[in-house]
């Protein structure tokens, strides 16, 4: 498994880019975000990637971001969603906005990407909505891992709730108390959120 890549931009076009590692090209597709903020021909570059084996084809995608990296396996693992639909997507949405979007289950956000019509958009906000836990604190504000405010969502979804409704009322609770709560006042104060 080829989990990332440093070495020399070498070409750009206009959905992959060529990365010579140690004299070896590697082809790589990526989203417009990635293939923008990766900078100049020539320059040296450090990519994430993720291999897809298929039966006839093997392709290497290619991200700038560990999480724009996760954002992708999770989007790949919706039924419909292929390697290029997923860079379509994050090619219009960054971590964030894709976070908002589920949060919200906002399917019309997720359908301003090319190749994505209202029916798929309304099967990706609905599967993943479960799913992206602690990676989506309310409504579109991604909380990094141990932070107070992950392990408030993480509490509440050891005491039963849903990742997305503990996600949200974490996220009121933080809007109420500040960013800099504790974890005890963010608990104390989204269990009454929750239970409105």
């Amino acid at each position: 498994m080829i989990a990332r890549l440093t070495g020399i931009l070498v070409e750009t076009m206009a959905d992959a880019a060529v990365v010579d590692v140690g004299g070896v090209g590697y082809l790589v597709q990526a989203s417009a975000r990635t293939l923008t903020a990766i900078g100049p021909v020539g320059g040296q570059v450090m990519l994430y990637t993720e291999l897809q084996v298929r039966e006839d084809s093997m392709t290497l995608f290619a991200f700038g971001s560990a999480s724009e990296r996760d954002w992708f396996k999770l989007l790949t693992g919706v039924q419909g969603v292929g390697g290029k639909v997923a860079l379509a997507i994050l090619s219009v949405l960054d971590a964030s906005e894709l976070s908002t979007a589920i949060g919200r289950q906002d399917a019309a956000m997720v359908a301003r990407a090319n190749g994505v019509g209202p029916k798929l958009a309304s099967r990706i906000v609905n599967e993943l909505k479960d799913k992206i836990g602690a990676v989506a604190v309310g409504p579109g504000i991604a909380a990094p891992m141990g932070t107070a405010a992950s392990d408030a969502v993480s509490a509440l979804t050891n005491l039963g709730f849903k990742p997305a409704e503990a996600s949200a009322a974490v996220a009121k609770a933080e809007d109420e108390l500040g960013a800099g709560a504790t974890l005890d006042a963010l608990v104390r104060v989204a269990l009454k959120k929750a239970s409105r």
